[in-house]
């Protein structure tokens, strides 16, 4: 159970049997990779306690202050999760994420109800018929012969995660596909309109035609988030005779929801992926839950024969054997990059594939 601030420290200074429990600068890099937070942290408004005397785990409510003046409390593990999906600076501040993106006001339609059978009315759709008085969603049920019954069947046991919604009818189910790939999260309906498994269709659009640990060109891979990657894609290959024009690899695992992965930099003829990472414009970027996914989808290249090196920029800490720390692409970075190839592979057969 989280305590404030002051009975967290009075209960460390008693267990500890010191005035001081943590000293100042103890916890100084687990915090600095995390300038947003080191930004929002007051030790004034927190019993005179620095973030570096904090420990990252501790269970202990702290008093924050975003850039636009709102203060909040939250424990560091809410803390360091706060990003999730979102890449705006205000996510940090739950005030801020509120106003930037404020929760849709649902107004009543008045065609909005329900049919005799217990089907959502859609007041968007024309559902009258003269020849048949069943609404929509039951004319569908019908052509697919399928009763709603062995709809439900389908879904995964015990994995209903919504069973109702403000009509009462029946809402969201977790599926699974005959691939066997895990559960989704989709309504009946969506079911009936052909809204299969989105890892298998994922799939069909480039990763089912190559087998696992190779390299290829998807069509889903994201464009570079900044010049840096393209300017260090260009040194590499101005140093390193192979073919870099691939961006995915097929793993064996999904990674949120699809069967391949894009690193930044791909080296197919040794099995490196390289990774520039930065904590970006706003201190959001492979930090917190960004960092948990980098280290799964590392992970993942690693069960298929993959190795990665990361470039971690700023105050970054490496997470791999291989990872370099780095302020920027430079032809020193380049040079330590190739030191690392050599490491792994074989410096005589990194030297077979120099320029």
């Amino acid at each position: 159970m989280p305590e404030s601030v002051e009975q967290w420290w009075a209960r460390r200074q008693w267990s500890k049997g010191a005035s001081v429990p943590y000293e100042i600068g103890r916890y100084r890099r687990d915090w600095e990779r995390y300038p947003v937070l080191v930004r929002q942290y007051h030790p004034d408004l927190n019993h005179g306690i620095t973030l570096t005397q904090v420990p990252p785990a501790a269970d202990v409510f702290l008093v924050w202050e975003c850039d636009a003046g709102h203060r909040f409390v939250a424990t560091p593990e809410e803390q360091r999760s706060r990003p999730g999906g979102t890449r705006r600076r205000s996510a940090w501040c739950p005030d801020c994420a509120e106003a930037a993106a404020p929760r849709p006001v649902r107004t009543p339609t008045p065609d909005a109800g329900s049919h005799v059978c217990g089907h959502a009315r859609d007041p968007r759709r024309i559902e009258a018929d003269p020849a048949d008085d069943r609404c929509y969603l039951c004319r569908r049920l019908d052509r697919e012969s399928l009763t709603r019954e062995q709809l439900v069947s389908m879904a995964t046991p015990g994995a209903r995660v919504a069973v109702s919604n403000e009509n009462g009818t029946a809402g969201t189910y977790s599926w699974q596909c005959d691939a066997g790939h895990p559960s989704y999260q989709a309504s009946i309906e969506r079911i009936l309109g052909g809204r299969r498994c989105p890892i298998c269709r994922h799939a069909r659009g480039g990763a089912d035609r190559v087998p696992v640990g190779e390299a290829f060109i998807s069509r889903w891979a994201t464009a570079p988030a900044s010049a840096a990657e393209p300017e260090l894609k260009r040194r590499l290959a101005a140093r390193l005779d192979l073919d870099l024009s691939r961006n995915a690899v097929r793993v064996a695992t999904p990674f949120h929801s699809h069967l391949e992965v894009w690193p930044d930099i791909l080296l197919p003829e040794l099995k490196v992926a390289i990774e520039y990472d930065t904590t970006g414009r706003h201190g959001l970027e492979h930090v917190g839950p960004r960092e948990t996914s980098d280290r799964r989808k590392d992970r993942l290249l690693r069960a298929v024969g993959w190795e990665v090196v990361r470039v971690r920029c700023g105050k970054l800490q490496p997470l791999g054997p291989y990872d370099v720390q780095a302020g920027g692409v430079t032809d020193a970075l380049v040079e330590r990059i190739l030191d690392r190839l050599g490491e792994i592979r074989g410096e005589l057969f990194v030297a077979a594939y120099r320029r």
